[in-house]
Formats: C-alpha cells, sequence, structure tokens
C-alpha cells in the first residue's frame, strides 16, 4: 500500500482538500486547490511539475511559511514527534508553529549558499536552532552539533564545526542544511529541490545520505524536485502537480511504468537520456541548409588553450590556489564545445578567462586572436563584443530595477551602439521573439517572468551584440525538466541558425549529449578526457569519467537501482 492511501492514524502527515490563494494587485490567485496527500514513517513521497504547479507553496504550508497575503483552507495535519498527538497546522498560532519547526517537522531549503548565514559558523547556526528548542549549555549544543555533523558525513567535524559556509563545497553546505535538519530528530522532513545545483557525484552522495535517513532511521520525506532521475532514484511514491491540481499520484515504479494522465506522459517524456539527440535532430529540421550559418566542416579555431594555468593568489600569507593547471583545447566557430566535472573542477574558472573576467597566469589561452595572459584590459575591451554570456541565475544577474527591455539593451547601451534602451528598443524587440518571447514581456520586470522565461530573456542578453562566441554557464540547471527541453531546442536552434561558437558549461551529462559536438572532462582543474560526445559518454577510458556517467540518475526505477549499485563499485577514483 502507498504512503498515499494509508489511513491517517499511520501517517506523519495528512493532507486534505488544501486550498491557497494569494492576494495580488491583479487579483487573487488561486495557487493550491484541492489537493490531498499523506505520508506514512520511512517513506519518501515526491511532488513534481513545472514551475507554478503550486508544489513549493503545498510544502510551506506544512512548515507554516507562507506570506500574510496567502489565505489557506482544508486541513494539515502534522504528529508529533513522539507519535503521542497531532497538529492542525493551519490553525497554530506564530508562537505554536515555531515550537513545531525543528522538533516534528524540518525543511531543507533548495539554495544552501543563501540559506545559510556566511557571518556565523556552521557550529553556530546548528546549536541556535537546538538552544531554541531546549534547554543546553553552548558545550553541550555544541557537542550535539558535532554528532550531527558526523551523522551526515561531514569529514572531521570536530574541526570544521568551527567553518564558515564559504570554508565548504555545494555538496558540503547541503549536508550541514541536512544535519540542521535532522538535529532534533523530526519525524518529518520537507526537502525543497535539494540536489538542484549539485554535480551529479555529490547529487548521489545527498540522495544516499536522505535513504539512509529513511532507512535507518524511519523519517519520513516530502521531496520536492523536478528531476525525474532524482524520482526514480530516491522516492517511494510520487504526486503530479498541475496548476495547482493533483493530477497523479502512485507509487513510484506503477508511475514511471504506466502514466496515466497526459501531463505525468508528457512530463516523462521531456526527460532528457544519454543517447537521445533529438533536440539537435528538431534544431537542424527547424533550420533549412540554406538558412543555416553553422556549417559542417570545422571553422576557424577562436579560442585555443595550451598548457593554461589559472592561479587565483594567496591571501594572509597563504600560498595561491591553482584552479587549472595544463589544459589544452580549442573552440571552432559554429562548434558546441562543453566542459564538464564536479564543483571547483575549473570549468567556470576557464569560462571566466576565456571572457577576460579572470586573469590566466600560465601557459597560453588565445582569445579571438588576443593572448589572454598577461593580457591589459583595456586591450581586451573591444574584443568583448564579439562574446555573448549567458548565466545559470538569470533571476541574479538581471537588474530587478529594470524592466526586462532595458536589460536586454544593457549590452547595446554599454558598447555605444545605443545611445539608451530607448533607443535600442526595436532590437530588442527582434531579440525578444527570436527567443520565442512575445515583445510585450519587454515592458515587464524580472520577477514577472517565470523561470524558463528569464532564461530566455538572458539568451536574448547574450545574442544581443551577434556574438561569435557564446559562453553558456549551467544555463538550465535550475530548470523544470520540460521547460529545460524548450530552451535547450532554442538554444540549438538559434546556434544552428546563427553560427555561433559555444562554450557550454554544464554538470548534466544528457544536456552535453544533446547539445555538444564535443566534450572535455575535467577533474581536479585537469582535462582527463576529450572527445566526441560518442567517445567520451558511450565509451569513457578515464576512471572519473565512468563515475560521472554512473552517478547519473535515469528516470527508470528498476534501472536507477541497477545503476546505483554500480555506481557505489566506482565511487573511488583510483589514482585521484
Amino acid at each position: 500500500m502507498s504512503a498515499t492511501t494509508r489511513n491517517s492514524a499511520e501517517a506523519v502527515l495528512e493532507i486534505q482538500d488544501l486550498g491557497v490563494t494569494f492576494a495580488t494587485d491583479h487579483g487573487p490567485v488561486r495557487a493550491v486547490d484541492g489537493v490531498s496527500l499523506s505520508i506514512s514513517p520511512g517513506r519518501v513521497l515526491a511532488v513534481v511539475g513545472e514551475s507554478g504547479s503550486g508544489k513549493t507553496v503545498t510544502a510551506r504550508t506544512v512548515l507554516g511559511l507562507l506570506p500574510e497575503t496567502a489565505v489557506s483552507q482544508g486541513a494539515v495535519v502534522l504528529r508529533t514527534r513522539d507519535g503521542s498527538g497531532s497538529n492542525e497546522i493551519l490553525r497554530l498560532s506564530d508562537e505554536q508553529l515555531r515550537a513545531v519547526r525543528g522538533r516534528d517537522v524540518a525543511m531543507v531549503f533548495q539554495e544552501a549558499s543563501t540559506a545559510l548565514n556566511p557571518v556565523f559558523t556552521i557550529g553556530w547556526q546548528i546549536a541556535e536552532g537546538l538552544r531554541a528548542h531546549e534547554k543546553l549549555s553552548k558545550k553541550e549544543a555544541r557537542a550535539r552539533a558535532i554528532e550531527v555533523l558526523g551523522r551526515v558525513g561531514i569529514p572531521d567535524p570536530e574541526e570544521r564545526v568551527d567553518y564558515y559556509p564559504h570554508q565548504l563545497s555545494g555538496g558540503q553546505k547541503q549536508r550541514v542544511m541536512i544535519a540542521m535538519a535532522l538535529s532534533l530528530n523530526p519525524g518529518l522532513i520537507v526537502a525543497d529541490e535539494p540536489t538542484t545545483a549539485l554535480d551529479v557525484t555529490v547529487q548521489a552522495e545527498i540522495l544516499d545520505l536522505l535513504r539512509k535517513l529513511r532507512d535507518d532511521f524511519g523519517i519520513a520525506i516530502l521531496l520536492i524536485t523536478h528531476n525525474m532521475g532524482v524520482v526514480a532514484d530516491l522516492a517511494d511514491d510520487v504526486a503530479v502537480m498541475y496548476q495547482g491540481e493533483l493530477v497523479e499520484q502512485a507509487p513510484v515504479a506503477e508511475l514511471f511504468a504506466n502514466p496515466r494522465e497526459q501531463y505525468t506522459k508528457d512530463l516523462l517524456g521531456a526527460v532528457l537520456r544519454l543517447g537521445d539527440r533529438s533536440i539537435r535532430t528538431r534544431a537542424r529540421d527547424a533550420v533549412p541548409d540554406g538558412d543555416s550559418a553553422a556549417g559542417s566542416a570545422r571553422g576557424e579555431v577562436l579560442v585555443a588553450a595550451q598548457g593554461l594555468e589559472i592561479q587565483y593568489p594567496g591571501r594572509l600569507g597563504r600560498p595561491g590556489f591553482l584552479a587549472v593547471r595544463g589544459v589544452d583545447f580549442e573552440i571552432a566557430a559554429g562548434e558546441v564545445y562543453s566542459l564538464v566535472g564536479e564543483s571547483g573542477s575549473g570549468k567556470s574558472t576557464i569560462g571566466r578567462a576565456i571572457a577576460g573576467l579572470t586573469a590566466a597566469t600560465g601557459g597560453s589561452l588565445r582569445v579571438l586572436g588576443h593572448e589572454m595572459v598577461g593580457l591589459k584590459e583595456r586591450r581586451f575591451r573591444a574584443a568583448r563584443r564579439d562574446i555573448g554570456f549567458v548565466f545559470q541565475d538569470p533571476a541574479s544577474s538581471f537588474n530587478p530595477l529594470l524592466t526586462i527591455a532595458d536589460n536586454v539593451a544593457e549590452p547595446l547601451v554599454v558598447h555605444r551602439i545605443a545611445r539608451n534602451p530607448a533607443a535600442a528598443r526595436k532590437r530588442v524587440d527582434e531579440l525578444l521573439e527570436a527567443v520565442q518571447l512575445p515583445r510585450s514581456y519587454g515592458d515587464r520586470f524580472p520577477h514577472e517572468l517565470s523561470g524558463g522565461q528569464r532564461q530566455r530573456a538572458s539568451l536574448a542578453r547574450g545574442l544581443a551584440l551577434d556574438p561569435k562566441l557564446l559562453i553558456a554557464d549551467e544555463p538550465t540547471s535550475a530548470l523544470d525538466v520540460s521547460v529545460q527541453a524548450r530552451v535547450l531546442e532554442l538554444f540549438a536552434e538559434l546556434q544552428r541558425e546563427l553560427g555561433f561558437a559555444s562554450l557550454f558549461i554544464t554538470h548534466d551529462l544528457a544536456v552535453v549529449d544533446a547539445l555538444a559536438d564535443r566534450v572535455g572532462v575535467l577533474y581536479h582543474g585537469e582535462l582527463v578526457e576529450v572527445g566526441s560526445c560518442a567517445e567520451v559518454l558511450r565509451a569513457p577510458t578515464h576512471p572519473y569519467t565512468q563515475r560521472l556517467l554512473a552517478s547519473l540518475p535515469v528516470p527508470d526505477p528498476a534501472e536507477q537501482a541497477v545503476r546505483r549499485e554500480a555506481a557505489r563499485r566506482t565511487r573511488e577514483v583510483p589514482g585521484a
């Protein structure tokens, strides 16, 4: 019997006919409409759906974290940690909710970097939550913090308890978030996109940790995610939401094997898998050969690195850090070259060095005819108009006080092609239409667009100057699968039509296979494998590349179980 059909006496959480309405300047918006769910101890319920489907609103309702503009109806019944009673979350006062949070239910937020306070140590932040609920001395709270850090696999917890968030990697910060959630041993953890920004190997470690919490401690997990591979790897049951309503729910194996609703079928169909080259096929069909600027023959070399080294200077008497060492690669006109690797492998550092935003300190790096090692900024300034940049998170890279049109026009104004944003509006309208956004969206502000719409606008800004080279740094990692598929199709179509070269930085190997002509694998600043997608992704020779591929979850529960066991056998990289 699935967690969604067990009776309320067994359930850690019971949601009955939940409705949430937000008051806005344009009238009330119904974000959640008639949702009913339940979760039993030791079960993982994944809630999936597009942005705006209501999944995060539903999750935040469980902790009473909705803003004052929200009005909720229905019932959200949460069992107490000791199982002796329950709380009706929608009827609790603010003081009562504070007592419930952490003790009976805890939340793991999507972005650990913003959820953790940068001015306090991680030990202090864990202890703060403990002392808010229990009478503990500083020494006792510190000991508990060390204990829980060890429980989530933080190495040397006695030392790292005094670390600040910036001293930890992305995966370690996410483990700290889980440690904070576990510190009071709640019966339910709400995990909102806990692996979205993580590389596949780190993601696999976090999923193993969540699985251990479920299996060893009987903790129930409400998982909010858009990654269907993560769902197949971790979930016991799945609930699919669309436009605020629950359209389908079933055990995970049943839902993947026999989805009933068309929306669920479309959602699963949008998931990219290794070997799926359909995006490139559709892009080729969408752009007739006569209109394509990307020729089949390899063109002029726009970027060439030989023995490239990039070192960050040390501070306070400490030695410098060599982030990139001895890297060789080339990017030709009209080519999509992808760099993959873990956080800290050097891929974003290389992208920034090509754009002249980080200094190349050794070897050689030639970009559009300029030698970047020792280059003076003023000599490269004019070449920057031939380089576009698409950032990972357009929500933070756009100025929130400017309209979308003004943001997209910014490169045109900076390079004095247009006097001001108003003078560039005609070009901006053309760019918005090219990325399949209505012209009227130019008058909106960034927060008024969805994640996929903002990323399209970011792509429009990157193409504003008709660049020869476009650097795309994790441009789809935070997007839902269906939105991601549309953005990638658009990218492939524009790249074929306009013929620009691209350095595509990502940790999603399926995206690489769908878009790239060639791929380079970075590990600890070194390029360990390079070749075509067929060579690298289907016949890898380096153990690290094999580990990356083994860590990639696939949207098939049965196949993923087999892959998970194989990944464990390749977890340690020989010679690393």
